[in-house]
């Protein structure tokens, strides 16, 4: 096992070493985010690196509510819930910086949004999103990405804006 490194670790009140946490439960996410049922879209973080990317996970499964209206014969997740959902991962990532306590990021838009494979019940929605910038520490824009299989589902850039 490799010794972490001194970009990994950071100090407690104490001064002893405490290695970051890169992996979230749902528990957890539900302590970043305001989002609830039936509107929490991320059941767990994989991946974490601070300041830049997170890889979330989202079990697709047929008793959500969308499914019944969406389509009865042939469920599909909504476009539109696959992009809130890469969006809840940078909300992962943009809660945890520095000089964002108390504050909401919210949905500002997004650019460039293409729609690559049906996601339907069954699937495990793998979303990695990475911080591409952040201006005036009041708005943030993100690349996102949505596999299934490894077979690219969703992509696009959203961006982000901090309110009070």
């Amino acid at each position: 096992m490799s010794t972490p490194t001194q970009e990994h670790i950071i100090k407690t009140s104490t001064s002893n070493p405490v290695e970051l946490k890169n992996t979230f439960t749902s528990q957890e996410i539900q302590a970043l985010l305001p989002h609830r049922y039936p509107f929490s879209l991320v059941d767990r973080i994989v991946d974490y690196t601070p300041g830049e990317k997170a890889v979330g996970i989202k079990n697709v499964t047929l008793n959500e509510p969308h499914f019944q209206g969406h389509f009865p014969d042939r469920p599909l997740m909504p476009g539109v819930l696959i992009i809130e959902a890469m969006a809840q991962v940078g909300g992962v990532v943009l809660t945890q910086m520095p000089g964002v306590e108390g504050g909401l990021f919210v949905f500002a838009g997004m650019d460039k949004v293409r729609f690559r494979r049906q996601v339907i019940p069954g699937d495990q929605l793998v979303m990695t999103v990475e911080l591409l910038c952040v201006k005036q520490r009041r708005f943030g824009k993100m690349l996102g990405k949505a596999e299934v299989d490894s077979q690219l589902a969703a992509q696009g850039e959203l961006m982000f804006s901090l309110i009070n």
